[in-house]
């Protein structure tokens, strides 16, 4: 049974994703966050890719808040707060990814993972290329290969905002065209 624990040792566990959750005996909340918090902190560190950091940070900041925000929870409420993985499915029998959430987001994380994909292997690349070419032409090398991504990048923030834009716009036509059916049956039916 969980209950709750010291105000000032949820803070100094909050310091660590997970610590604090475990702490106040949630268990699996814990391990699920503090592995997820070492986990990319590991990848990154292999794949040599600062984005995995920067995710981490904003797992960081969720953890510490989660913390202190089940500290804060009511009584009645903190003791009814079931221990469940960070991850776990809504529903039984079925896997987090056909979770509610990764459903909804899925062509974001899709294309999340293919620029992680493309940027691990140009670095890759990069340095072998470095490593195989002359000093003369590693100087040229770099400044492409500097540019290149973020050109990438910037085509890739005008298609999204883009997509945003043309996406707004035929929500709104929907809309419209819903209103005027709308309007139209009222009519209809002040006529008869």
């Amino acid at each position: 049974m969980t209950k709750k624990k010291s105000g000032f040792w949820t803070f100094i566990f909050s310091f660590m994703p997970g610590a604090a959750e475990m702490y106040m005996g949630f268990m699996k909340m814990g391990v699920s966050l503090m592995g997820l918090f070492l986990g990319l902190i590991v990848v990154g560190s292999f794949f040599a890719q600062g984005i995995f950091l920067v995710i981490d940070v904003v797992v960081w900041f969720y953890g510490f808040f989660h913390a202190h925000n089940l500290r804060a929870m009511d009584d009645e409420d903190f003791y009814a707060l079931e221990d469940t993985y960070l991850f776990s499915p809504e529903e039984e029998g079925k896997m987090f990814w056909n979770n509610m959430v990764v459903a909804r987001y899925r062509k974001i994380v899709a294309a999340v993972l293919i620029l992680m994909g493309i940027s691990i292997l140009w670095n890759n690349i990069l340095d072998l290329l470095y490593w195989l070419l002359p000093e003369v032409m590693q100087d040229f090398m770099y400044t492409i290969s500097y540019r290149i991504p973020q050109v990438v990048l910037g085509i890739g923030i005008i298609a999204a905002g883009i997509l945003l834009i043309r996406g707004k716009k035929e929500e709104l036509l929907e809309e419209s065209e819903k209103e005027g059916r709308e309007d139209g049956r009222e009519t209809d039916g002040a006529d008869s």
